[in-house]
C-alpha cells in the first residue's frame, strides 16, 4: 500500500475535547429551554404545522421559487452571453443591468414593480409604424403575485448572469482555440463547447441560488402574497399566537431547505468527481475533444 493511500490518523488535543464539552453544554442548555419554557407552545405548533392555510402558503412558495428560477435562469443566460460579447455597447448594457439589480435592495424592487402603474398606467403593445396596437391596463396586469415573480426573476437573473459568466471563464482556452481551428461559428462554439464545459462550475452555485431564493420569497409577504410567511401572519393576526406560528414557518423553511440541499450535494459530488478524473489525467483531454469535433465537422 502506498503512503498516499494510507488512512490518516487524527490526534485529538485538549482544545478539541474542550470544544466538544462546550458544544454539549450549549446544546443541552438550548434543549432544556425548548422543553421547559411553556411560552413556545409546542402544542400550538403541532396544531398549525399541517394546517390547510399553511400548506397552501408552502405550495405557493415552492411555485414562486420554481417560476422565479426558471425565468431568472433564462434571462441570466442571455445577460451572461451579452456580458461576454465583443460588441462594447452590448457589454456595457449588460453590465449596467447587473450593477443596478445587484446594487439595489430586493424589497425596494418588489415594491417598485408592484407600484409600476403609477409611472405607466397604460401601455400600448403593437406593431411599430402601423395602426395595430392593443392597450394594456398595467394596474390590472401587475397583481401582487405578478409583481413578485417579475421582481424576483429580474433580481436573481443579475446574480445568475455573473455565475454563468464565471463558468464561461472557467473553460480552458485550449478548447476554444480548438473550436476556432475547426472553423466553428460563435453560436456553435457557445452551445457545443462553452456551456457544456462550464456546467461543473455553474450548477453548484445555481443550487445555492435556488435555496436562497426559496427563503427570499418571504419578502413578497409585504405585497400581500399569501405565501408561507404571509399565511402564518394571517393566522397569528387572528389568534395572537405569534411565536408558535413563526416557529411553524421556520420549521417549514428549514425542512424544505434540507430537502433542497440533498440533491444539490449529490450534483456537487457528481461534478467534483468528473473534474477530479480530468485533473488526474485519465486520458489526454485536448485530443479526444479535437477528434470528436473533427468527426462532427465532417
Amino acid at each position: 500500500m502506498e503512503a498516499t493511500e494510507k488512512r490518516r490518523v487524527h490526534r485529538r488535543g485538549v482544545l478539541e475535547y474542550a470544544g466538544w464539552a462546550l458544544c454539549v453544554l450549549v446544546g443541552g442548555g438550548v434543549a432544556y429551554t425548548l422543553v421547559s419554557n411553556e411560552n413556545y407552545q409546542w402544542d400550538v405548533v403541532a396544531q398549525y404545522f399541517t394546517a390547510a392555510t399553511v400548506l397552501k402558503g408552502l405550495v405557493l412558495t415552492l411555485v414562486l421559487t420554481a417560476l422565479t428560477m426558471f425565468f431568472g435562469t433564462i434571462l441570466g443566460l442571455v445577460i451572461a452571453i451579452l456580458r461576454v460579447s465583443k460588441v462594447r455597447p452590448v457589454r456595457l448594457l449588460a453590465s449596467g443591468y447587473i450593477t443596478f439589480f445587484r446594487g439595489t435592495p430586493v424589497l425596494v424592487q418588489l415594491i417598485f414593480w408592484f407600484n409600476i402603474a403609477a409611472l405607466y398606467p397604460n401601455i400600448s403593445v403593437g406593431i411599430p409604424f402601423t395602426d395595430v396596437s392593443q392597450a394594456v391596463d398595467v394596474n390590472a396586469l401587475m397583481s401582487a403575485t405578478t409583481a413578485a415573480i417579475v421582481g424576483l426573476s429580474l433580481n436573481v437573473a443579475a446574480y445568475l448572469a455573473e455565475i454563468i459568466r464565471g463558468g464561461f471563464a472557467s473553460v480552458d482556452k485550449g478548447q476554444l482555440e480548438a473550436a476556432d481551428s475547426l472553423g466553428m461559428s460563435g453560436r456553435t462554439k457557445l452551445w457545443r463547447i462553452i456551456i457544456p464545459q462550464s456546467m461543473p462550475s455553474v450548477v453548484p452555485a445555481v443550487g445555492n441560488q435556488v435555496i436562497g431564493m426559496f427563503k427570499e420569497t418571504s419578502l413578497v409577504s409585504v405585497l400581500g402574497v399569501a405565501e408561507l410567511l404571509q399565511s402564518v401572519q394571517l393566522i397569528y393576526a387572528r389568534t395572537y399566537q405569534t411565536i408558535p406560528l413563526l416557529i411553524v414557518a421556520c420549521l417549514w423553511y428549514l425542512v424544505m431547505t434540507l430537502a433542497l440541499s440533498y440533491p444539490q450535494s449529490l450534483i456537487e459530488k457528481k461534478y467534483s468527481r468528473s473534474k477530479s478524473r480530468v485533473a488526474t489525467g485519465a486520458g489526454a483531454p485536448p485530443l479526444p475533444l479535437d477528434a470528436a469535433l473533427t468527426s462532427e465537422a465532417r
